[in-house]
């Protein structure tokens, strides 16, 4: 029926049979000469009373209804509401370390381990001072605002990036002494005949004669080091990042020792069931994605 319907328009209108009819319903009101002024606004300008636009702000500045600037918003993928943080290093010796780094993920030694090293600080053991209240339907749970503070530890952990399992020691200070107790404790639990790579961050106690001293006593030990405020390309901070997640952040702990046994039992966890972490991004591609947004912060200063 649809066939013979257009064989039938084109028989007699030729081309223009083949043109849509006009439609039933309300002519369109929004046309293209206000998408682009909703965009443009909200791109080229701020408003006088705020740091960036709201619907409300651009809807009542352009005489268009809340709604309609929503859905344009939507359409576009703008978000004036949200911001990123960012830093750029400035370690002259930025691309060398993206390099090393990179390349021992995506190409580790033979005969080797490429283990990711870092400290969490300062865990804080914290309570509620009222019981929280669980989630019920159409209730998210609730904490109350202020807590008891009963101390802290401070963690360290190295990552096996294969093999996605971890070594973990907590301690109470965060010191060269205590970070080399913990390369004793890697250098005991890693196979002896394999060499050991470790990436880490550029921290003092990372660097003092007591380490420099422990790592000519065991020269399978290799220390690799991020570019400074580089911490995205050390993977055990994806790690921590999970630790924190599913077992910090909402937690209540009434003492240190009751965090000392949460982040055990989740440090237990992972090596029960372990899930490599994998590095996808060659060198090459993050160096160009750098170059790109240094050009856009240069460009957007002119």
């Amino acid at each position: 029926m649809t066939v013979a319907k257009w064989r039938g328009r084109f028989a007699t209108r030729r081309l223009e049979g083949l043109h849509d009819e006009p439609r039933p319903g309300a002519p369109r009101t929004i046309t293209d000469a206000h998408v682009e002024q909703v965009i443009t606004t909200t791109l080229e300008s701020t408003p006088a009373e705020a740091t960036h636009w709201s619907t409300r702000l651009l809807a009542s500045q352009l005489g268009m209804s809340q709604s309609a600037v929503s859905r344009i918003w939507r359409a576009f993928g703008l978000q004036p509401h949200r911001s990123e943080a960012f830093k750029l290093s400035r370690d002259p010796l930025f691309i060398d370390k993206v390099r090393d780094v990179v390349g021992l993920y995506l190409s580790p030694p033979d005969h080797a381990l490429v283990l990711c090293v870092d400290e969490k600080p300062q865990i804080q053991a914290t309570e509620g001072t009222s019981p929280v209240l669980p989630m019920r339907l159409g209730q998210p749970e609730q904490h109350s605002h202020d807590y008891l503070r009963h101390g802290t530890r401070d963690l360290f952990a190295a990552l096996d990036v294969r093999a996605g399992t971890v070594i973990a020691q907590l301690r109470h200070r965060h010191r060269s002494m205590e970070f080399r107790k913990f390369l004793d404790a890697v250098d005991r639990n890693t196979p002896a005949e394999l060499e050991l790579h470790l990436i880490l961050d550029n921290s003092a106690i990372h660097k003092t004669p007591l380490i420099h001293r422990w790592l000519l006593r065991h020269p399978r030990v290799h220390l690799h080091f991020t570019p400074t405020s580089s911490s995205w390309l050390n993977l055990v901070e994806s790690w921590f990042s999970l630790l924190t997640r599913r077992q910090l952040a909402r937690g209540s702990f009434r003492s240190t020792r009751a965090l000392e046994i949460a982040i055990k039992d989740y440090v237990a966890m992972t090596n029960a069931e372990p899930k490599p972490f994998v590095w996808t991004k060659t060198a090459d591609e993050i160096l160009d994605s750098v170059a790109r947004y240094c050009q856009r912060t240069n460009d957007s200063h002119h």
